[in-house]
C-alpha cells in the first residue's frame, strides 16, 4: 500500500511570538516545519501552506507538493486530499506542522493500525486533574476517566477519509472529528511526550532541549555478506536484476548487498542478523526476496524510535559491472526503506584479482548505516 502524508502549515497563529507564524520560526537551525516535514522521509508529502509562504519553503529546498491552504485547517486539509485524489494512494497520515519532533515510533504505529482499522491516531491518556475555572477561581473538576490528549499524525484509509471530508463542509477540531462524522471508527495507538505542539514562546525552549536529548543517540552498524556464483542469466544486487552470465547462489534471491544492508541495521539496532529473523531452517523463506527482510529491518527501526540518517553499500566483484546500474540500486533501496534516496550510497570496487571475488567465484558485499533516535 501507498502511504502519503499531508503536513498542515498553512495557519497565521502567533501564540508563539515572533516575527513570522510558528511554523516558520527556527527550530535548532531549521524553520519548525522542515523538521515536520522530515519525519515522513521517504513518503509522498504535500505541505499545505498560506500563499504568502511558498517563497519561504522554495528557499528552504522542501521536497514536497505544495497546496494552498483554505480559510480554515479543515478547508486545507481538504484542498490536500483533492490534490492526491486518483493517484494511487491507499493510507494518508495527516500532521500538524507546528509538531517538529513526532518520534518515528508513533508514525509507525499508526500506519500499522490502518492495516485492521479505517483510521488509526495517536493520544495520551489524561493524568493530571481537571477543572474548570471562572474568573480566575477554580469553579469545578471534570472526571478525567477516559479522556486522553489528541495527537497527530492521525492517519486514515485514504478513499474513506476522502468521502468523509466531502460529506462534512463545515469546521472540525480534527480529522477523527471528521472520520467519526461519517461513520469511521478510529482506533487509539500510544501518543508520545516529545510529538509536542509548539503553541507558546517556551514550547521552543522544550523543543530544542528534546532535539538535544535525541543527537546523543546515534545508533552504527556495519555488515558483510558473500555469494558464490552459480548457474544463471543475472544477479540481483541491490534491489535490481543485473544482466550476468551467472546468478548468485543462496537460500532466498542471494542478493548479497542488501543482505549487507539489512545485517548493518540490524547490528545498529543490537537485533543480531537476518539468520535470527528468517532462519535459512525455514522453508517458507526459500528464493524469498530479500526486500522483505530489509523492509523488516527498517520497521524494527522505526518501532524501537529510529530512523536512518544513512547508509553506504560497497560491493566487492570483477564482474558484473555496478557503476550502470548503481543508481538505479540507490533508488530501489530508498523505496524499500521508505527514505530519501540522498540518504543512500552503492558503489563498487574490485579486489585486484585477488582473492575469491578476484578469480570471479562470487561477490562480497560490505554496508555501513547510521540510526539516529527520531
Amino acid at each position: 500500500m501507498t502511504t502519503a502524508a499531508i503536513i498542515t502549515a498553512a495557519g497565521r497563529g502567533l501564540r508563539a511570538g515572533g516575527d513570522v507564524p510558528k511554523q516558520w520560526q527556527m527550530l535548532a537551525g531549521r524553520p519548525v516545519v522542515a523538521h515536520a516535514v522530515a519525519a515522513f522521509d521517504g513518503m509522498r508529502r504535500v505541505l499545505v501552506m498560506h500563499p504568502d509562504d511558498r517563497a519561504r519553503a522554495e528557499a528552504i529546498g522542501l521536497d514536497v507538493q505544495i497546496v494552498e491552504g483554505g480559510a480554515t485547517r479543515t478547508q486545507s486539509v481538504r484542498n490536500a486530499l483533492e490534490a492526491l485524489a486518483g493517484q494511487g494512494i491507499s493510507r494518508v497520515l495527516i500532521h500538524d506542522g507546528a509538531r517538529p519532533l513526532v518520534p518515528q515510533k508513533v508514525i509507525a504505529a499508526v500506519i500499522a493500525a490502518l492495516d485492521q482499522a479505517q483510521g488509526a491516531a495517536p493520544a495520551l491518556a489524561v493524568t493530571d486533574a481537571l477543572w474548570r475555572g471562572a474568573a480566575g477561581l477554580v469553579a469545578g473538576t471534570v472526571p478525567r476517566d477516559g479522556l486522553f490528549r489528541a495527537q497527530t499524525p492521525q492517519g486514515f484509509r485514504f478513499d474513506a477519509i476522502l468521502a468523509a471530508h466531502r460529506a462534512h463542509p463545515a469546521e472540525a477540531a480534527d480529522d477523527v472529528a471528521i472520520a467519526r462524522a461519517h461513520g469511521l471508527d478510529v482506533v487509539i495507538v500510544a501518543g508520545d511526550e516529545d510529538n509536542l505542539k509548539l503553541t507558546f514562546p517556551g514550547d521552543f525552549a522544550s523543543a530544542e532541549a528534546i532535539l538535544r536529548g535525541r543527537q546523543m543517540d546515534l545508533r552504527v552498524g556495519n555488515g558483510f555478506d558473500v555469494h558464490a556464483f552459480c548457474d544463471g542469466d543475472g544477479v540481483w544486487l541491490c534491489g535490481v536484476k543485473v544482466p550476468h552470465g551467472k546468478g548468485l547462489l543462496g537460500h532466498s534471491d542471494a542478493d548479497v548487498g542488501m543482505h549487507a544492508l539489512t545485517d548493518a541495521i540490524y547490528g545498529a539496532l543490537a537485533e543480531g542478523d537476518i539468520g535470527r529473523h528468517f532462519p535459512p531452517s525455514d522453508p517458507q523463506w526459500k528464493g524469498a526476496e530479500s526486500k522483505i527482510f530489509l523492509a523488516h529491518a527498517m520497521r524494527l527501526a522505526r518501532a524501537k524510535g529510529f530512523a536512518l540518517a544513512n547508509c553506504d553499500v560497497t560491493l566487492i566483484c570483477e564482474r558484473p559491472k555496478v557503476g550502470p546500474h548503481a543508481e538505479a540500486m540507490r533508488q530501489a533501496l530508498a523505496a524499500i526503506m521508505e527514505v530519501a534516496v540522498e540518504k543512500v550510497s552503492v558503489k563498487a570496487t574490485t579486489s585486484e584479482r585477488l582473492g575469491f571475488t578476484g578469480r570471479e567465484e562470487g561477490i562480497a558485499a560490505m554496508a555501513t548505516c547510521a540510526l539516529v533516535r527520531a
